[in-house]
């Protein structure tokens, strides 16, 4: 991030935020009708008939494809989402998933700025956004909708280890938010929580929400043989660019969510010093570094 961040950055303002790394196309929703965290009313009566068939048919589709690829943590905790023919009622979900992990769910109109990001993260409270995409986009679309944030994103909070990753990652990220390091944790939350591949006794699987959320990336992530599967290592991460509009070039392996957590652990001040001075590595480098100052890189 190349400025300091505004101290109203995180309050709505009622109209689309800019948000960190973006395209030119503003995100999508209402956001006059929400709060001044961001968060608004579901308005679940709202959904028609045809979202929900969409919803059913989105949910199918991935759910087939989970076994052999997903981790069984994500497959075992799918279900609480509640039977698929229609979309989820926040409120009944929040209760399930707080009896669990003490967290709950919100909704969002659409994308929001980091700071609003992080501090609900912080309060163990996940946004998840209220439309669906449209019939035309059922194998893609540009920004998260309430199936991608459903789907692939609630299962894990299920997941006492992985749900406390969660609030600590929020708690960084507004940190470095004051520190102009939000670039840094954008792309520890794309390598981990969007597209994050785990080592189990069964073999390479997925954990991450843009690749179980995805009909192709799935499959791609944990058989192709093009991309690179890298170890962990937190502060390559942070030197790593990565792709929004294609599959991922490169994919970070953790052995366990205890590994992930641990890496929030440390004080991320000195972290952010080392990897600000260092060069960075291209989305699909091999290891070649270019330097450089990235200035759009944030899912």
């Amino acid at each position: 991030m190349n400025a300091q961040p505004d101290f109203h950055s995180g309050i709505n303002q009622g109209v689309a935020p800019v948000t960190y790394g973006q395209g030119d196309r503003p995100p999508r929703g209402d956001y006059a009708q929400a709060k001044a965290d961001y968060t608004c009313d579901q308005q679940w009566e709202r959904y028609t008939a045809a979202d929900h068939e969409l919803y059913r048919r989105l949910y199918e589709r991935q759910a087939a494809q989970l076994p052999g690829l997903a981790c069984e943590e994500f497959i075992a905790a799918v279900k609480h989402l509640g039977a698929p023919d229609r979309i989820p009622r926040f409120d009944a979900l929040s209760e399930t998933l707080h009896r669990a992990t003490g967290w709950e769910v919100v909704a969002v109109p659409g994308l929001i700025p980091e700071e609003a990001f992080f501090a609900l993260l912080a309060a163990r409270r996940f946004p998840v956004t209220g439309w669906i995409r449209t019939p035309e986009e059922f194998d893609y679309v540009v920004e998260p909708d309430v199936f991608h944030d459903l789907f692939g994103h609630v299962p894990l909070l299920f997941n006492p280890m992985f749900a406390d990753y969660m609030q600590a990652y929020g708690a960084g990220g507004l940190k470095a938010s004051r520190l102009e390091a939000c670039e840094y944790l954008a792309r520890l939350y794309w390598y981990t929580v969007e597209f994050g591949l785990i080592t189990t006794p069964a073999g390479l699987r997925a954990y991450g929400a843009g690749i179980l959320s995805s009909a192709g990336e799935l499959r791609h992530s944990v058989t192709s043989p093009t991309p690179r599967r890298l170890p962990f290592d937190l502060e390559r991460i942070m030197r790593t660019r990565y792709r929004i509009d294609d599959y991922q070039a490169s994919y970070f392996v953790i052995d366990s969510f205890a590994q992930l957590f641990e890496a929030t652990a440390p004080d991320f001040a000195p972290i952010y010093r080392r990897v600000a001075g260092a060069p960075e590595f291209e989305a699909d480098s091999t290891g070649d570094t270019r330097a450089q100052t990235a200035s759009n890189t944030a899912g």
